[in-house]
């Protein structure tokens, strides 16, 4: 019974009081998943891109823009996800992410959240 009243408060908490980070991913998520082994979504998986070179995920056709960046050494970490999410056509000429940029704390919210989920 403890454990059902925990649950309960849980989904309770207010939209504002969950994870920043979460809530600002909920606009990758429309494109993007966390699922290590999702090959069908419009858009690669960001499960454990922390540390993966650019245009690598499994199963995703990525623009020969991306590509080419990952073989010329472009790793995902904190300042190149920065950087890229800031304008993705002006850190990877090319790309075919349609991202419009957001505004800088929400950009690092989610940098911060997928760092935290990296495996």
């Amino acid at each position: 019974m403890a454990i059902l009243l925990i649950m309960l408060a849980a989904l309770a908490v207010p939209p504002q009081a969950r994870d920043p980070g979460e809530r600002a991913f909920q606009r990758c998520a429309g494109c993007h998943s966390l699922r290590p082994d999702d090959s069908q979504s419009v858009a690669p998986s960001l499960h454990g891109v922390f540390g993966r070179r650019a245009g690598t995920a499994e199963g995703f056709a990525y623009s020969p823009a991306l590509r080419e960046a990952g073989r010329r050494g472009l790793t995902w970490d904190a300042a190149t996800l920065a950087q890229f999410l800031e304008d993705p056509e002006a850190a990877v000429p090319g790309t075919a992410m349609p991202y419009q940029g957001g505004p800088a704390s929400e950009r690092a919210a989610v940098i911060d959240f997928l760092r935290r989920r990296a495996p």
